[in-house]
């Protein structure tokens, strides 16, 4: 076994392989970005070599800056994790001209899986079903147009150098073929540093199913059963489970068998996982991942394997630690994904600082990357952590998963928690009738906006905002008094502040709020709208608060972040912006027409110019953050006054990217 391996990787799975790394007592080392220097990984391997700027391509993806890396910190192995560099065969081939172990495929099977459509031919040589599409992959627009011009619709473009649902499109129609071509291309080359795509037929109501499997590199193969990655969106799995459930016998059976004698036909090395698109009764080869898949842990959890030991012990030349008799089932695992990120929002990645991160402890496995303090970049994926859970039944782990969403705390970012509370409530998923297109169908219904908090939750953050004004304010200022809350003047029987003190926006929606004096009992009316709330709230262990309206109590998580109050209890957090009423009469509002970044990231396209005509609705610049691409559209037609960015620039949340004056102005 090795004494010593780097891996090549950063947050939740740098984490997961050091774990069993030091399990088995070997040592670690790792890599990091600039962006990552206080990063969890890093501190956990303890010993981490900064190898670049804060982009994949200044860090993450170079090769030679990680061989280096592993020389320096003389590690015998390099662990590549999923992503980045994980599939690429230039950089197997490299470390092991550098005299180091690359623990996974060898280089010549990653060439052979490593596109896509090479893939294809070895899984049709192998008796599997494949989709019809290109044998080919293609760096060149204008050839992949021509092949999607050839094909029935839909197809879907891939990246062939990769997965994770990166360099996807879904073309349903020629109209801004070329765009989605350009976007998945810009992808690809981002998160794999290859633009090539393939074209394939898409499969709009299939079920995604992927077999485990594991070989010595000999010829000896054997799988540890299946997956069911079915809820999807964007492309990109959120819900992972094994065993899959409903599935026929005779069709489990069939898949597990293609996967073993593709597996066998290339004298597998390592850990591999060969994916399906299944309807009904049928079956087609989609993709081989030659590494380590994120949803790893529900296989783990049902077949009590180490997946992560399996791959060192077959690099160290120990062979297949078990055989296929061996392998055997025991109840159900599900995994969640938590990601930073704004279902109500189409999905839209959320960054910045987290201010209070608290992850259940009892009953569920969490594999994480992130810690309060941290700072959630624009540069990586939007994956926080993983909630993976087992039972012996489904319906006892879904229950149990749910549980661990709602108890799980990230404040100071957007994360999709709620959304993935209701994605296990739906009827649909409960009795594994879902398939891949069951999220795009319920957002198009709509229903999944995140509304305006409560107004009990309002009050709180109010009240809340209140105490902690007074606790910071200088004494005899305006908010220290009992009898005083930010003005000097009382009306009506409750006292309360003639005029708002507060703004509170929530949902797309702005809520006033006045204060009544706080009673010795520290009690407090808080009027929110034209609604008045009676409540007590005190101080409990940290963040927590205890909330008494009535003779109703209840613990909350209340947090700050510059002007966002973030309040959760039973699973629901809701960010409350909070602004000062005289502060907003001072600023005054925002001038129209601005049009500004939804989040961090960086400039990829501007599409106009100064004095140009722009109708609402038409893209004024494209931006990339956490490697996904968004459209900064105009709201409404007029001139383009200005235009503050360019392609290639870094830029802040809420930057103004370019003014648009309305028509009636312009004339």
């Amino acid at each position: 076994m090795f004494k010593k391996i780097l891996i090549a990787n950063r947050g939740e799975i740098a984490c997961r392989i050091a774990h069993t790394c030091r399990r088995l007592g070997i040592a670690v080392a790792g890599v990091h970005s600039s962006a990552d220097r206080d990063a969890l990984h890093v501190d956990l391997i303890g010993e981490s070599i900064e190898i670049g700027g804060a982009t994949p391509a200044e860090s993450y993806l170079r090769i030679d800056a990680v061989i280096d890396a592993a020389r320096r910190t003389g590690s015998q192995a390099i662990h590549p994790g999923f992503g980045f560099l994980a599939e690429n065969a230039v950089f197997a081939r490299t470390v092991e001209a550098a005299g180091l172990v690359f623990i996974g495929p060898t280089p010549e099977v990653i060439e052979r899986l490593g596109d896509k459509a090479s893939a294809k031919r070895e899984a049709r040589a192998a008796g599997a079903a494949v989709l019809g599409g290109s044998e080919l992959p293609s760096r060149d627009a204008a050839e992949v147009a021509a092949t999607v011009r050839g094909l029935p619709l839909p197809v879907i473009l891939k990246a062939a150098a990769g997965g994770g649902g990166k360099g996807m499109r879904v073309v349903q129609q020629l109209d801004g073929l070329m765009e989605a071509i350009e976007a998945a291309m810009r992808e690809a080359k981002s998160s794999f540093g290859d633009a090539a795509l393939i074209v394939e037929a898409f499969v709009e109501r299939g079920r995604h199913i992927e077999v485990q499997i594991v070989g010595d590199g000999h010829g000896e193969v054997i799988h540890l059963f299946e997956r069911e990655c079915t809820l999807q969106r964007r492309h990109q799995k959120v819900i992972e489970e094994a065993p899959a459930v409903n599935l026929a016998p005779a069709l489990r059976e069939a898949m597990l068998g293609d996967a073993v004698r593709l597996g066998q036909r290339l004298r597998y090395r390592g850990v591999g996982t060969v994916e399906f698109i299944v309807q009904g009764d049928s079956h087609h080869f989609l993709e081989v991942n030659p590494r380590l898949q994120v949803e790893h842990p529900v296989t783990e959890e049902v077949t009590g394997i180490d997946i992560v030991e399996v791959m060192l012990r077959i690099a160290a030349n120990e062979g297949l630690p078990l055989r296929q008799s061996e392998v055997q089932m025991r109840g159900h695992a599900i995994e969640a994904r938590v990601c930073a990120e704004d279902a109500a929002q189409n999905f839209l990645p959320s960054t910045g600082e987290l201010i209070a991160v608290r992850f259940p402890t009892s009953g569920v496995r969490v594999e994480s990357g992130v810690r309060a303090g941290m700072v959630v970049t624009p540069y990586y994926d939007s994956m926080l952590a993983k909630l993976i859970v087992h039972a012996p039944t489904r319906e006892a782990a879904l229950d149990r998963l749910s549980g661990a969403l709602g108890e799980t705390q990230v404040h100071g970012v957007e994360t999709n928690c709620a959304f993935l509370q209701r994605l296990l409530a739906l009827p649909a998923t409960r009795d594994a009738s879902f398939h891949t297109r069951l999220i795009d169908e319920v957002l198009a219904e709509g229903g999944q906006g995140t509304g305006s908090a409560p107004l009990e939750r309002l009050a709180a953050a109010a009240a809340w905002w209140l105490l902690d004004a007074r606790r910071s304010s200088k004494p005899f200022g305006a908010w220290s008094a009992l009898d005083v809350t930010g003005w000097q003047m009382h009306a009506g029987d409750d006292r309360l502040t003639p005029v708002p003190a507060l703004l509170l926006r929530s949902g797309g929606t702005t809520h006033e709020a006045r204060f009544g004096a706080v009673s010795p009992e520290s009690e407090v009316t808080v009027q929110i709208g034209t609604e008045r709330v009676r409540l007590a709230l005190t101080a409990s262990a940290g963040s927590d608060w205890r909330l008494r309206i009535g003779d109703c109590h209840e613990v909350l998580t209340i947090v700050r972040s510059d002007d966002a109050v973030f309040v959760q209890s039973g699973g629901t957090a809701h960010a409350i912006g909070v602004t000062s009423y005289l502060s907003q009469v001072a600023t005054g509002r925002q001038a129209s027409g601005q049009l500004r970044t939804p989040m961090m990231g960086m400039i990829l396209k501007t599409h106009v110019e100064v004095g140009e005509r722009v109708r609402a609705g038409d893209v004024v610049a494209t931006m990339e953050s956490m490697k996904m691409e968004m459209r900064i559209n105009a709201d409404h037609d007029g001139v383009v006054r200005s235009l503050s960015v360019q392609p290639g620039q870094m830029v802040e949340r809420g930057l103004v990217v370019a003014v648009v004056e309305s028509e009636g102005a312009a004339e």
